[in-house]
């Protein structure tokens, strides 16, 4: 075999390692474009536009003057957002210095007479800015379940029935736009008429803000879920009944299933609004929580005030901001599965 005939081969093999190391290339040079720029869309730009509202914030801050004084900076609201941290960590001390001596004069009497009758106290301390954050948490919660409950049922019947759909419309048009603020005294007196019990479970106070919150954020999920039911391929619901399925059979396995996407973007959107309606619900009825604590600080009118509010606004935001994340991401995982 002649040396022409053998270097070809050798030729052909290098040609293809250096189209292999090309492609290679591109491909890595692809990938670290794509990462790139998502690292510039998702945290350079995010970042850029946060720094340059705090550069704003803190230049304006100082010329603007109120009836509780200077408008704070980003510096002095991240100081009173240290305070409220430190008054909380002084707090639970004081808790925790009583229940202990509580524990030990109840061991003293015990030691003294076996039989003697213990009584219990709680600790009656001002509740803390982080108590108040749980407290919302826990309201706002508790009225998006009540409204999930309510509206998810309704929300089918409207769906399945045109009868029911064209009953329950008018009265679901009339309440939607109403107010908390139009809501909140006539729960308060219905709660206080029919609430009455000597050992209750839940503060008067708890239930007026969740009810409130239910009679107002369950109109998205109730509408959404009308149309979900609604739109639903009448094929799949025809394959139903040729195969005689049962009536709560293709409610669980045919109507459920394909509604489930409308479901929880009606449920994100009732959540958001519950907070919402919380936060003016408790500002207004004077209820434990984070409302409560904005407006307490605007009476008070002290030179830490305003700073506590604004702390109070970013607190609010921020939450606000979670809770919708997660229901995203629930959302997201139901759509996902739901094409899968």
């Amino acid at each position: 075999m002649s040396s022409e005939s053998m270097a070809e081969p050798i030729k052909l093999r290098d040609r293809e390692i250096l189209n292999r190391l090309h492609g290679l290339k591109r491909i890595l040079e692809d990938g670290v474009a794509q990462w790139s720029g998502q690292l510039w869309s998702n945290f350079a730009i995010p970042a850029l536009s946060i720094g340059v509202f705090l550069l704003l914030w803190a230049q304006l801050s100082s010329n603007i003057v109120t009836s509780l004084g200077t408008l704070p900076g980003p510096v002095q609201v991240y100081e009173e957002m240290q305070g409220l941290w430190t008054d909380h960590l002084a707090q639970g001390e004081q808790k925790v210095a009583f229940e202990t001596r509580q524990a030990e004069r109840h061991a003293k009497l015990l030691a003294a007479d076996p039989m003697a009758k213990l009584v219990a106290r709680e600790y009656t301390g001002k509740p803390t800015y982080v108590d108040q954050i749980f407290t919302s948490l826990k309201t706002v919660f508790m009225g998006f379940f009540l409204a999930t409950i309510v509206a998810v049922p309704l929300g089918i019947l409207c769906g399945v029935s045109s009868t029911a759909n064209a009953a329950l419309n008018p009265m679901i048009q009339i309440f939607r736009p109403v107010s908390p603020l139009a809501w909140l005294p006539i729960v308060t007196m219905l709660v206080s008429a029919l609430y009455v019990s000597s050992d209750p479970m839940f503060e008067k106070s708890f239930l007026t803000s969740a009810i409130t919150v239910t009679l107002c954020s369950l109109w998205p999920t109730l509408i959404n879920t009308s149309v979900g039911v609604a739109s639903i391929d009448k094929d799949l619901l025809n394959v139903g009944k040729v195969l005689r399925l049962k009536w709560h059979t293709q409610l669980l396995r045919l109507v459920l299933p394909s509604a489930l996407p409308y479901i929880f973007t009606g449920m994100r959107l009732s959540l958001g609004v519950g907070w919402m309606v919380l936060i003016a619900a408790e500002m207004l009825a004077q209820n434990p929580g984070l409302g409560k604590f904005v407006w307490d600080e605007f009476q008070n009118g002290s030179s830490h005030s305003l700073g506590r509010i604004m702390v109070a606004v970013f607190t609010i935001g921020i939450i606000g901001f979670l809770l919708d994340r997660v229901m995203g991401m629930l959302q997201a995982f139901v759509s996902f599965s739901d094409k899968r």
